[in-house]
């Protein structure tokens, strides 16, 4: 669950992108649309956030920044049938080391 870390208060216009930046302030650039090429980010709210590893910052419906725990892996991937035989084959025609004198 996200939970508020600033009270900005921010009004969002339409064909806008808004973000957090790196310096922990709000930015905002137009947005990128089929032929059309995204503008220069522009500073909308000085706020001078701290950011943590491990959590993600946004602007949320209120126009304030909230942060999340970002959630670690992804999905798993699947391994086909045949990629196994071919490991468990390879198992079957390695030769078992030596055994040394006691």
């Amino acid at each position: 669950m996200a939970k508020k870390v600033a009270k900005v208060g921010i009004k969002r216009e339409k064909g806008l992108l808004y973000f957090i930046d790196k310096d922990g302030d709000v930015s905002c650039a137009v947005m990128a649309r089929g032929d059309k090429k995204g503008g220069k980010p522009k500073k909308v709210a000085k706020v001078g956030l701290k950011k943590e590893p491990g959590f993600l910052y946004f602007l949320d419906k209120d126009g304030d920044i909230s942060s999340a725990v970002m959630v670690k892996g992804g999905k798993k991937k699947k391994v086909a049938k045949k990629d196994v035989k071919k490991v468990v084959k390879s198992a079957k025609t390695a030769k078992p080391a030596k055994k040394g004198k006691k």
